[in-house]
């Protein structure tokens, strides 16, 4: 079965790690002579130079129709000099109904040989049919456009919202085949933001970085999806005009993929913080009110994940949780504290196929003496697993136990730092630490949850304080 259109850009932005669309702009003021001949080899040049770092072409149809019969065959040889596996999208903005829409795709599509077309939504849904009855075809809908006077229309407040999001949302119920993306300007943080928000998987085709105003980097911030895919970034002037296309393809083509990474990291990072925070409220592991502690202490909040045993779908949620963190280490065997960290490490190791060890709290004084439990070699790592941090100093008899052992120690891996001291302690005695979830940003995603109410909370705040104190 052949890929929709979006199933072919998605595999092509995977493929080139790139969410670069270089556009193929070639302005009179660019060539040597104006000619269709000569718009045609500046494009061969900048597609060359580029391909490799392209997730899609975008010829700028009117520089090519300005020359006539020539200029519509040069066109074409362009699109046809696009390697095959790259995304070609005709720049048209093409609307009209009815057969001239027909006759429209068929130029765009058949004759000119183009994977995707960009529209405009004006005439309606009968304006794009035409051109999205084949699923490997597909259009790019103009939502909110980058030219100044764009606002006499697309900003309109209609049924209490932009005009822009009315017709963003429309438009992505104009096909069921899974072959249309939206022009959205970067220029306009705030439409963008809010289509974003609106339709979390659509594809965006983003102009207006660069000269027009947009930010690069802010566009990504606030439009790619929680994969780091979504938006295709067009460049064109820049590239198209440089003596060296490669050269400044790659400058964008890195800053890109440097922002996505974080981007797709901090993402990753909430996500673990939401599932982590639903599972311990699901299991009773954390509750609010007037708690004794062991020191005689009185606490707004109490944390208690041996109730974990008696939940096995959230024990076995933080297990996979834990094996996200444990497969970026290098050990033999997960070392799990007691007793709470016992039952959170076996889930890891059923999850991740760990081995499991674990040092005795109390010295066994009979058959192999044994101070710590399970089959390793001398000289193998483990890493030590545990529920909470505090200041991290009850976590160095257990590492002493391990270590005389013969085993050897280099990380640390909790589900909670409680944030008073044990990150400094530990790396300060050579440890690499790392937690799940700090304390705060499951307190912010409890918050988020319902069931930290804002009241609560600053009780909350204000004693974490006192503790640090």
């Amino acid at each position: 079965m052949s890929q929709s259109f979006l199933e072919q850009l998605e595999a092509r932005a995977n493929q080139s790690k790139s969410l670069l669309c270089i556009g193929l702009d070639p302005h009179a003021d660019l060539l040597p002579e104006n000619t269709a001949a000569a718009a045609r080899d500046l494009c061969f040049r900048v597609i060359d130079a580029t391909a490799d770092l392209a997730c899609a072409f975008k010829p700028n149809s009117a520089f090519f129709e300005a020359f006539g019969a020539q200029g519509f065959a040069a066109l074409k040889e362009v699109i046809a000099h696009v390697p095959h596996d790259i995304p070609v999208i005709l720049d048209a903005k093409r609307g009209d109904i009815a057969s001239t829409a027909e006759a429209y795709a068929h130029a765009a599509f058949d004759e000119l040989g183009a994977t995707a077309i960009t529209l405009s939504p004006y005439l309606g849904r009968e304006a794009v049919t035409p051109f999205v009855k084949r699923a490997t075809r597909g259009a790019f809908i103009l939502a909110r456009t980058t030219n100044p006077s764009s606002a006499e229309f697309q900003t309109l407040i209609v049924d209490g919202r932009p005009l822009y999001l009315h017709v963003a949302e429309q438009a992505m119920s104009w096909s069921d085949q899974n072959n249309i993306g939206l022009v959205v300007g970067a220029n306009d943080l705030t439409a963008l933001t809010a289509i974003r928000q609106k339709l979390p998987k659509a594809w965006f085709l983003v102009p207006g970085v660069g000269a027009q105003g947009g930010d690069l980097e802010a566009a990504l911030d606030v439009g790619l999806r929680e994969d780091g895919l979504g938006l295709l970034i067009n460049v064109s002037r820049s590239v198209m005009s440089g003596t060296d296309p490669h050269h400044e393809a790659i400058r964008l083509w890195t800053i890109i993929n440097e922002r996505r990474q974080r981007l797709v990291h901090k993402s990753a990072e909430h996500r673990r913080i939401q599932v982590l925070a639903q599972a311990l409220a699901d299991a009773g592991c954390v509750q609010f009110g007037t708690f004794t502690l062991k020191s005689g202490q009185q606490s707004p909040i109490y944390l208690d994940l041996r109730r974990l045993v008696s939940y096995p779908q959230q024990l076995q949620i933080i297990g996979r949780l834990l094996v996200e963190v444990l497969a970026r280490l290098p050990f033999e065997h997960i070392a799990a504290i007691p007793y709470a960290a016992l039952p959170i490490a076996t889930a890891a190791s059923l999850a991740g196929g760990y081995s499991l060890v674990y040092p005795r709290r109390e010295v066994k004084t009979y058959g192999t003496k044994a101070t710590v439990e399970g089959v390793f070699h001398p000289n193998d790592t483990a890493v030590v697993v545990d529920d909470l941090a505090t200041t991290g100093d009850s976590k160095f008899e257990a590492i002493a136990r391990l270590t005389d052992a013969g085993l050897l120690v280099k990380d640390i891996v909790v589900v909670i730092d409680r944030e008073q001291g044990a990150l400094e302690t530990l790396q300060a005695a050579g440890y690499r630490f790392h937690a799940l979830a700090t304390l705060h940003q499951l307190l912010d995603a409890w918050e988020r949850l319902g069931v930290l109410s804002a009241v609560m909370r600053r009780e909350v705040d204000d004693y974490l304080k006192s503790q640090r104190v």
